[in-house]
């Protein structure tokens, strides 16, 4: 069977189609490039440059490419743009969903990853969330996240389809060098650039009700985001699993200002932190209970907070 991975360009994207395939799973990406980068693509994965919100393109792709399984990454992820524009979140990231499910509906693709997030939860009151938690997002990132696991699940018992909705917690590092993150808006390239650049990190929060007043994070990295990818696509397609959702983190918390330690660790330099005003739906603390993807799929987190670093020093480029 062949994976239509959407947004397989992009920086998380990537690292799934690379998995995938080193795996022996065959895999062709869709992907508008608006975010992503055809050079990460491998040159023996076909790529179609087209609008995952196009049912007709989706629906083209799936036959064309004989998919039998769709792993859905492609969508916008800006917490602070999604609060500023909140119809472009719901029009890109649902309308990309529908399409997608309504083409696997069509064409039999009947095993569905989807990509969800930590969003979902919004603020909780002990900052440590398992897949019962309550979901209350604070923007509309999450919210979109939200009802795309609503909208998947009604789809799958409308049409017969099994899916997994992998929630990540905070993706970084990177597997190679040329897959680094080359986004502007993640909390480590922006710490890397900044110590590059000799100028202090900004800390949005200082007060937040943590140890130590700076927003805290489960931050995972994106090699160990790609393996749990390949066993949700595996257990689908062995008939194991029919409808979970998953926590996808290492299970520990880690604070903006443990970050900043981090990256002075790692680079041997100074990075002097700079208080900034909290920013607008931002979470104090969340952080994952990881039990459930462990007995479900067998994955757990390898990568600790120094590979993650060391991983996304190694692929960052000063002039990205």
């Amino acid at each position: 069977m062949t994976w239509l991975v959407t947004g397989g360009a992009g920086y998380i994207g990537a690292h799934v189609v690379h998995t995938l395939r080193s795996a022996g799973e065959p895999v062709a990406v869709l992907d508008n490039l608006r975010t992503g980068l055809a050079t990460r693509v491998p040159d023996d994965v076909p790529l179609i440059k087209a609008d995952v919100r196009d049912p007709a393109e989706v629906a083209t792709a799936m036959r064309r490419h004989r998919v039998a399984g769709v792993v859905h990454l492609a969508a916008r992820k800006d917490v602070a743009e999604s609060v500023a524009d909140p119809l472009g979140y719901y029009r890109d990231n649902l309308d990309g969903l529908r399409a997608v499910l309504s083409a696997a509906a069509q064409h039999g693709a009947r095993d569905i990853v989807f990509s969800s997030s930590a969003a979902v939860y919004g603020v909780s009151p002990t900052g440590r969330v398992d897949e019962q938690s309550p979901t209350a997002p604070a923007n509309a990132y999450g919210r979109t996240k939200l009802a795309g696991e609503w909208m998947l699940r009604d789809a799958a018992e409308a049409a017969g389809l099994r899916f997994v909705a992998l929630r990540y917690f905070n993706v970084a590092g990177a597997a190679s060098s040329d897959l680094g993150d080359v986004g502007e808006t993640n909390l480590v390239p922006r710490l890397l650039r900044a110590a590059v650049d000799g100028r202090p990190a900004q800390v949005y929060g200082t007060e937040h009700p943590t140890p130590d007043g700076s927003c805290v994070r489960d931050y995972v990295h994106v090699a160990d985001i790609a393996d749990a990818h390949l066993a949700a696509a595996r257990a689908l397609r062995g008939g194991r699993v029919e409808a979970e959702i998953l926590n996808v983190g290492r299970g520990s918390g880690v604070s903006v200002l443990e970050m900043i330690r981090a990256v002075r660790r790692c680079l041997d330099l100074d990075l002097p932190a700079a208080a900034a005003p909290p920013r607008a739906g931002d979470p104090p603390c969340v952080v994952a209970t990881a039990h459930r993807i462990r007995e479900v799929l067998g994955w757990r987190a390898t990568r600790d907070l120094d590979d993650i670093v060391a991983s996304a020093w190694a692929a960052f480029s000063p002039s990205c």
